[in-house]
């Protein structure tokens, strides 16, 4: 599967559009967990595969491989961390995890 990149047509899209190939490569499983995990800065292979729920090395590599070629991900001297990219992606993420909490909150009154 091609490393989706803004310019080029991606996964349920051919219009290459940077939205659709973001969405192709933050869709891909594991990718958005990883990005989560790296918010608090460096993680070595180990740490980050164990906060991972202790996924597979061989798709962890793939996606930190991913994560590397479009900018997200990149190795430090104390492991992999969020580029500056990827900061910024997390940033953008903030208000969906503002959401995230109302619909938690939202759910668990209607379950009561």
């Amino acid at each position: 599967m091609a490393i989706p990149k803004p310019g080029v047509p991606v996964r349920g899209s051919h219009s290459g559009r940077p939205i659709m190939a973001a969405l192709d490569l933050l869709g891909r499983r594991w990718v958005m967990r990883i990005i989560w995990e790296l918010r608090g800065g460096p993680q070595t292979f180990r740490a980050l595969r164990e906060r991972c729920d202790d996924m597979s090395p061989t798709v962890l590599n793939q996606r930190l491989r991913e994560l590397r070629d479009t900018a997200l991900v990149e190795m430090t001297d104390d492991g992999y961390a969020l580029s500056q990219l990827g900061a910024e992606l997390l940033k953008a993420m903030e208000p969906m995890l503002a959401w995230s909490e109302r619909w938690q909150t939202v759910l668990a009154k209607e379950m009561t």
